[in-house]
């Protein structure tokens, strides 16, 4: 035995249903700034691969984010750990596009709405889990 609990399969699969809820809401989430700022800037898109790309980007933060969290709030009911999940991931996200978007002379005021962005992408995947949990479509990770 390697001093680690024993991990069962039932646990597996609710990680990865909490890890598929929150990408689908963090890449729609994402999707929906995404054209939102499109329209609001008067900006001409297409759909091409960079942007296929930064959704799946988006999904993959969303499916780390789902797992990770249901494992930090375990059947807690502390608000400072939802809280301080969603800030960490959105803090790291937010600010590594502020660090690449230093380097390619963005101005800071849309550095800083991308790192706003981040955080609020994640408060959706949160408010999401929560209301699956509430419903039992879900089952948050048991503390032993």
């Amino acid at each position: 035995m390697n001093g680690y609990p024993p991990f069962d399969a039932a646990e597996r699969i609710e990680s990865i249903k909490a890890g598929t809820l929150a990408a689908l809401s963090f890449s729609l989430g994402y999707s929906v700034t995404t054209l939102g700022n499109h329209v609001l800037l008067g900006v001409q898109s297409t759909w091409d691969f960079n942007l296929l790309v930064r959704v799946a980007i988006a999904a993959l933060s969303g499916l780390l984010f789902g797992i990770t969290y249901r494992y930090i709030i375990r059947d807690d009911q502390n608000s400072h750990l939802n809280d301080g999940a969603v800030l960490a991931f959105g803090l790291v996200r937010g600010l590594a596009q502020v660090d690449t978007g230093l380097s390619v002379t963005a101005t800071l005021w849309s550095l800083c709405v991308l790192g706003i962005e981040s955080i609020l992408l994640f408060a959706i995947a949160r408010f999401t889990l929560d209301w699956a949990m509430q419903l039992g479509w879900i089952k948050p990770f048991r503390s032993s």
